[in-house]
């Protein structure tokens, strides 16, 4: 069955435009591996290994990782069936329409996969400030002012708003342009990671491995998988720009890219987590900034390996930075071209083919957000692995009902493919469990809640504007 916008969902309030069709499968990969990794290898290396240990860490990231493949599964089928730049808006949509309520379910979980995407920008223009501080010490003077401990230099934020400007400049003039971006950042941390582990790893013990676990072994594997969402999270990226694929570019593909982005994912983590642990004793280490490159200078005895970390650093930083720019904005177009915020965020450039009032959107919130300074970094991991958690779990309950409908063709499961949405969907409620019950170690703190319930709140008001906007208009008709 074709995908039909209007056969599947309420129609948007304003007409549907075309993007650029000119993204290729090596696009999508290097969209949705680069989304899942970015930094934080580098600057949170000491929580990992101080919540799980040296072997705990590298179970938390390969089980976490491996679990998702289900819920990339899913996520392959419903973007064959739906191409749409709207995601689990357009899933949800699809899922529980006609009742009254499912505009609001496709808000929801739209709003909240936003908040996936759009919080991973501040955080990697805040920790750009932090790696080229660094670099260049000096960087660290002119504090402007403090979020509770934490200084908010200017040097540091000018480098991060200059790097937000820069990424807003490349997606608001095209996507193949950004794409190109994307591409080159991705296979230039990979080459560079290599070369840093390998000669690391060289100089290496097994002796430096213990603790394993820093808790009881069960207990150090939830810490990690806990958060594992947050660093995994942007494989589904794949499908915010599934109206961008060339003409070219089969239905198929979008599943290949992500479990490809995926593999190489848990692939990396694992390795690297490895790779500090084994190169020098991590735990004597863990209060030293960037313990990542610290350990591997410790290990080789000389300033060049950290020079080539770093650089790996920045190039993880501008093609993750990049990709969740690109999921975040495609989100707040799909949500204006459907009049669910204000309808004006969905607009198209006429000469560019790019959701261009979306794109400065998120530019803007990401540079207001980032005067917040480090003080956003860990807080931002777990409210993100939250976030994340209800978008899947919300696109594997979408992927069930649109199975079990018989109005609609759009997915057809079998019985094991029922199986496969179903763990898909207990693996993404586990994961938001993880983190709200309050008896389960590792649980949101009082400050997390808070973060969370802001970003619902805005949500809510973002919705009676566009509601009470629309009522307008249609009575002045």
């Amino acid at each position: 069955m074709l995908y039909n916008a209007r056969s599947l969902w309420h129609a948007p309030l304003t007409p549907v435009a075309t993007l650029a069709r000119k993204l290729r499968i090596v696009d999508y990969f290097t969209l949705g591996w680069g989304s899942m990794v970015g930094v934080g290898w580098l600057v949170v290396m000491d929580d990992w290994l101080l919540r799980g240990g040296a072997l705990g860490a590298l179970l938390g990231f390969v089980i976490g990782g491996t679990v998702l493949l289900p819920i990339a599964w899913v996520y392959g089928k419903l973007v064959a069936a739906m191409p749409d730049a709207a995601g689990e808006i357009a899933y949800t949509s699809a899922a529980f329409a006609p009742a009254k309520f499912s505009r609001r379910i496709s808000f929801a979980t739209g709003w909240v996969m936003l908040l996936t995407y759009f919080i991973v920008c501040p955080w990697e223009a805040v920790a750009v400030g932090r790696i080229a501080a660094y670099i260049f010490p000096w960087l660290d003077s002119v504090e402007l002012y403090r979020i509770g401990s934490h200084p908010v230099f200017l040097p540091r934020l000018v480098i991060g708003l200059a790097l937000t400007g820069l990424l807003t400049v490349l997606n608001y003039r095209g996507v193949r342009l950004s794409a190109t971006f994307q591409n080159w950042t991705s296979f230039g941390t990979l080459g560079l990671f290599l070369i840093f582990a390998i000669a690391g790893v060289s100089r290496g013990s097994p002796a430096n491995f213990p603790p394993l676990f820093t808790h009881t072994p069960p207990i150090s594997v939830l810490l990690v998988t806990q958060i594992v969402p947050y660093f995994m999270a942007g494989f589904e990226s794949v499908g915010k720009a599934a109206e961008e694929a060339s003409p070219e570019f089969g239905p198929r593909s979008f599943l290949v890219a992500m479990a490809m982005a995926i593999g190489v994912a848990i692939l990396f983590y694992a390795s690297i987590v490895a790779a500090v642990a084994f190169v020098a004793p991590w735990r004597r280490l863990t209060d030293t900034p960037f313990m990542t490159a610290f350990a591997f200078q410790h290990a080789v005895g000389a300033r060049w390996i950290v020079d080539i970390i770093l650089a790996a650093a920045l190039c993880s930083l501008f093609k993750c930075f990049n990709g969740n720019f690109v999921a975040a904005s495609r989100l707040v177009f799909a949500l204006g071209r459907r009049g669910m915020i204000d309808a004006r965020a969905g607009a198209i450039h006429t000469r560019y083919q790019t959701p261009s009032a979306a794109v400065l959107f998120v530019g803007i919130a990401t540079a207001v957000c980032m005067l917040l300074g480090d003080a956003i970094l860990v807080p931002v991991t777990e409210v993100g692995s939250v976030a994340c958690a209800i978008g899947w779990s919300a696109a594997c309950l979408a992927c069930l009902a649109l199975a079990a409908r018989k109005d609609s063709s759009a997915v057809t499961l079998t019985i094991g493919g029922r199986i496969v949405a179903a763990f898909g969907l207990l693996v993404g409620m586990a994961m938001i469990l993880m983190k709200v019950l309050p008896f389960v170690p590792g649980h949101f703190s009082v400050y997390e809640w808070i973060a969370f319930a802001v970003w619902i709140a805005a949500g809510i008001t973002l919705a009676r504007v566009s509601v009470r906007d629309r009522e307008n208009a249609e009575s002045r008709v």
